[in-house]
């Protein structure tokens, strides 16, 4: 089938350029749920545009009647972001004018606690299809009152104007997908939330992260807590929900590339949960091998003095602990020689992410360490 592909205005430019994104909107013939995918959010993490040019592809050979629902996919979804350079490098992983991070920006529902307690006892005994229907409309009410917020003379910020566009695409869907990768060289991951492990196993993965707590403003989490907060709420009150909605973070790789592993990878994957999730029916859906991890278990290991980074483990690569996981080529300026320092790993692993630069200011990022339960 071929999608409907709308463009969607984002803002001006100085110059009187306009930037903007476009959305291939897959809808099927039967009814069903609302998948929203987007790739780069991130400037320097490139990785799933391919991801998404694959799926656009597979969903244009897939009948209307294979769907249920509908798929909406947007590739660059930061156009300001990925044209942002520095010499050779892909710099926006953040605003270039205000330092915010692409990924730290968007708009949460947040309703009191007595608010929310009232909608749990209004809808207590409801099924849960009218209590998502109830909730989601409380939520877009919300998200009316932030967008007018844009209308004032005062005006708001890129990151503000930008989030809002977004956002207004996907708060109304019932999956949402964010496609990254490292901003250094990292393995293929999914992040997850609570009580939603079988739906990150139909990823296909290795490894999924658990994320735990709220706060980071991140794309997905922005989109999932409120629905988790509301679940607890329920559980709370004496009944135990689980809610249709899910939203997961894909990490593909290393930022900058577009690893045809990577790529291969997150395509399968997205197949894979869509099939599942009874998206569509083209596809069979394959069973979890995935090892589920908290978020707790990834040590970052920064540099202990400025020096340069050298015989490093390579991704991937299991460590013990109290086996070495770099060395450190140190300098100094107190007329003495140059000595070089050894630093082990701190607990049982595999060596999970890799700074792009080997050399590193006391207190800059070295690599991360997985430990394996």
């Amino acid at each position: 089938m071929n999608p409907i592909i709308e463009t969607i205005d984002l803002f001006q430019l100085a110059s009187g350029d306009r930037l903007a994104i476009q959305v291939y909107k897959f809808i099927g013939q039967n009814p069903g749920a609302k998948v929203y995918i987007q790739a780069n959010l991130h400037g320097c993490e490139i990785v799933g545009n391919k991801v998404v040019h694959g799926l656009i592809g597979y969903l244009s050979t897939v009948p209307e009647a294979a769907i249920a629902g509908e798929i909406w996919i947007v590739p660059t979804c930061n156009p300001l972001a990925t044209n942002q350079r520095g010499h050779f490098y892909a710099t926006g992983g953040f605003h270039a004018y205000s330092g915010e991070d692409w990924n730290r920006i968007f708009w949460e529902h947040k309703p009191t606690a007595e608010q929310l307690n009232s909608f749990v006892e209004k809808h207590l005994n409801n099924d849960e299809s009218t209590i998502t229907k109830a909730y989601r409309q409380q939520i877009m009410a919300a998200f009316k009152e932030e967008l007018a917020k844009q209308e004032r003379p005062c005006g708001v910020s890129v990151p503000e104007l930008f989030r809002g566009k977004l956002q207004n695409l996907c708060l109304d869907a019932d999956y949402v997908i964010d496609i990254h990768s490292s901003s250094n060289d990292g393995l293929n991951f999914t992040y997850y939330f609570p009580n939603r492990e079988t739906q990150a196993g139909w990823f296909g993965f290795d490894y999924s992260i658990l994320l735990e707590e709220d706060g980071a403003y991140a794309f997905d989490e922005a989109f999932i807590w409120p629905w988790i907060e509301l679940e607890k709420a329920f559980t709370k009150a004496g009944r135990t929900i689980h809610l249709t909605v899910d939203a997961f973070t894909l990490e593909l790789g290393s930022g900058m590339k577009m690893r045809p592993e990577s790529v291969a990878k997150g395509l399968a994957g997205i197949k894979n949960y869509l099939a599942h999730q009874g998206i569509i029916s083209t596809a069979t859906p394959q069973p979890s091998q995935t090892k589920f991890l908290p978020s707790k278990n990834i040590t970052r290991y920064r540099a202990t003095v400025g020096g340069m980074i050298g015989d490093r483990l390579s991704l991937g690569q299991p460590v013990k602990a109290g086996e070495k996981l770099y060395e450190i080529l140190s300098f100094n300026r107190l007329g003495k020689m140059p000595e070089v320092i050894t630093v082990n790993s701190m607990v049982d692993g595999i060596v999970f992410d890799l700074a792009i630069s080997e050399s590193a200011n006391q207190g800059e990022y070295v690599m991360s360490v997985l430990a394996i339960d």
